[in-house]
């Protein structure tokens, strides 16, 4: 008796929490149209179509959308997919967001290969299709349901008339609402004994009011077919949806209709009959647990001595009895944890478990996939978008070149070692993604925008991300890219590069400011001079102030002028080794600093027209002479961070 007790407790404790599905699956529709996911266009479809149903489960937790999401991906109308979801209007936002990630796995289990279809549940409805559904009614297909219980007899008459005055009633209502949800409730007395009679109706918001009413009577219409005489039914278009029960379904505090006063609490016949359904349903370790509590008793027994065995058979019993109780008891904690997990396994992205790498799916729902519209720039190694995470955060999105021949690995071991750089003067990397062919970077998004934009206004300064072994200080590399006129010539010309690299484009970048010119601007011909040019011409015929930007004025310290100058020359010298380190820049841009060396000529040097020591810069792989240099891959050094 005792082991009986036992175990009814510990089913009704595994049942109660183990709360059943929140949300009630009601029936789906398959399109006839099918497509072949291993084609190229079709392959092009289910990518569209898995990243359309992952931001549509991505949208439902949302607040502000009334429980309603439309959305479309695609550029070419071939594998241009729409979508949508509704959920009902009295639901949490919980539940929606449950209901609809259970929708979005059971259209891609159900119809597999369709290029459209519907899914509908009590709580919400989610579909999806290649043809646009957005604004408009749709009467095609449609669902019924009817309650199996039948209203009394005397009842019928006021019980008809009853039914169709409150639905056209929620009809109008829901139809009426022009902004938020398209919802309504009606109920009233359809007996003299006070029984009550409860509607719901509901189109999706993007309906016009007319097209809304439309759909709304189109299914009333559908009643008498279904469900005469019935207690409840329900009809379901794609478009808008109707139900009517005895008893109260809806709940009274979060729908939208004014007229809802306070019912019941929901005690249909149909309710209980769902309620049969998930007691009687039993799981695996509700079956382990019986068994070990059986075995619990007989050990109880023979080691009090009741059973009739000796000593040593008792033990002898005793001690496999309990290695087995032991393991089913672990065999039903396991399956109760992973019963607890199941409605969040089909919310789950396909997300790496490392902490820095977000999915190709949440980069294209923060960028809009990568739409134009959000782009902010471009580079040697790709372009920017500007995007906006799940949780609101601005970011930019540097999306690398599929060009990289760069592993995984590499990639991400360096990732790690950049993400742990922290300096007020550097945008933080927040994390990559790495699918496919796919390489991106995602950094803070900084509103202030960049130096060149401050400078130059519209211009676009190429900040290189030059993702090279995290060990090297200095090396060789058989792919050059960057902008012309920052790069040093020993990178453009061999390959090499080295923390001197790194001071040549911090010279340009002096000599821009100072002279309020862009370097990009002296590279509109072959003959025209240079910046390095310019700069060296008037430094050595004593005309150094002749450089700084006019459009300052006269507001300026002579000496520090001249002392930028002379730093930013002495930065961009042909001789890497002769360039000063960053850490002695700084030093000579203090003021009151030590006298500063005599500056050469710089690395690429044109004498108005004349040739120059330097031919024009060539990036040209096929030509690029490697010079050895020793060089590994490590994935636990970190680069000593140097100022740039």
């Amino acid at each position: 008796m005792l082991c009986l007790l036992s175990f009814h407790t510990i089913e009704y404790c595994c049942s109660t929490s183990n709360d059943t599905d929140p949300w009630n699956y009601l029936d789906s529709y398959c399109g006839n149209i099918t497509y072949n996911p291993n084609s190229p266009s079709g392959s092009i479809y289910r990518a569209n179509l898995n990243f359309l149903l992952y931001n549509l489960s991505s949208h439902a937790s949302r607040t502000d959308n009334n429980g309603f999401y439309n959305f479309s991906t695609g550029d070419d109308p071939s594998n241009k997919v729409y979508g949508l979801f509704l959920c009902r209007g009295d639901v949490h936002t919980d539940v929606c967001k449950e209901c609809v990630a259970d929708a979005h796995t059971r259209l891609l289990h159900e119809c597999p290969n369709q290029t459209a279809a519907i899914v509908w549940y009590d709580e919400c409805l989610v579909r999806f299709s290649d043809q646009t559904i957005f604004s408009k009614a749709d009467l095609g297909e449609n669902v019924t349901r009817r309650n199996p219980f039948d209203v009394p007899g005397p009842d019928w008459d006021k019980f008809k008339m009853v039914l169709i005055n409150l639905l056209h009633n929620a009809a109008d209502e829901a139809a009426n609402h022009t902004m938020g949800k398209k919802f309504a409730v009606q109920e009233g007395n359809y007996s003299t004994d006070q029984k009550r009679l409860y509607t719901l109706t509901q189109c999706t918001p993007d309906l016009s009011p007319y097209d809304c009413k439309s759909c709304l009577r189109e299914a009333i219409m559908d009643v008498p077919a279904c469900c005469s005489k019935k207690q409840g039914g329900r009809v379901l278009y794609p478009s808008c949806n109707l139900r009517y029960e005895v008893s109260s379904f809806y709940d009274n505090v979060s729908s939208a209709s004014p007229n809802s006063p306070g019912g019941p609490p929901p005690n249909s016949t149909e309710g209980n009959q769902n309620l049969v359904e998930y007691v009687t349903v039993r799981f695996p370790h509700q079956h382990i647990l019986l068994i070990t509590c059986i075995i619990i008793c007989n050990l109880w027994k023979i080691l009090s001595g009741k059973g009739r065995s000796p000593p040593r058979a008792a033990f002898s019993i005793a001690v496999p009895l309990i290695g087995v109780a032991v393991v089913l008891f672990v065999m039903a904690l396991v399956f109760l944890k992973r019963r607890l997990r199941k409605s969040y396994v089909a919310m789950a992205p396909e997300t790496s478990a490392e902490s820095l790498q977000y999915s190709l799916t949440e980069i294209q729902i923060a960028t809009n996939n990568f739409s134009v519209d959000n782009k902010i720039g471009e580079g040697g190694f790709g372009r920017v978008y500007k995007g906006v995470l799940g949780n609101g955060q601005e970011v930019a999105v540097k999306r690398l070149s599929r060009s990289s021949v760069q592993g995984a690995e590499e990639f991400k071991n360096e990732i790690v070692v950049v993400a742990k750089l922290q300096h007020r003067n550097l945008v933080r990397l927040l994390g990559f993604c790495l699918e496919g062919e796919e390489k991106i970077l995602i950094y803070e998004f900084v509103a202030n925008k960049s130096l060149d934009y401050f400078l130059f206004g519209g211009f676009n300064l190429d900040i290189l991300i030059q993702i090279c072994g995290v060990d090297q200080y200095e090396g060789n590399t058989n792919r050059i890219a960057g902008t012309v006129g920052y790069m040093a010539p020993e990178y453009t010309r061999w390959g090499q590069f080295s923390l001197k690299s790194d001071v040549f484009s911090f010279g340009v970048v002096i000599l821009e400011i100072v002279t309020g010119k862009k370097s990009s601007d002296f590279h509109q011909s072959r003959d025209s001079e240079d910046l390095l040019s310019y700069a060296w011409n008037h430094w050595r015929r004593g005309q150094t102030l002749a450089l700084w930007d006019s459009s300052v004025g006269d507001s300026y310290a002579r000496n520090e002028v001249i002392q930028c100058i002379q730093v930013g020359l002495l930065c961009v010298e042909e001789d890497a080794s002769k360039r000063p380190k960053m850490a002695s820049v700084v030093s000579m841009l203090n003021p009151g600093s030590v006298s500063l060396p005599t500056p050469h000529r710089p690395a690429v040097f044109r004498s108005n027209g004349s040739e120059s020591r330097v031919d024009e810069l060539k990036v040209d792989q096929s030509n690029t002479q490697r010079i050895s240099a020793p060089s590994s891959v490590n994935d636990a050094s970190i680069t000593e961070p140097y100022p740039r």
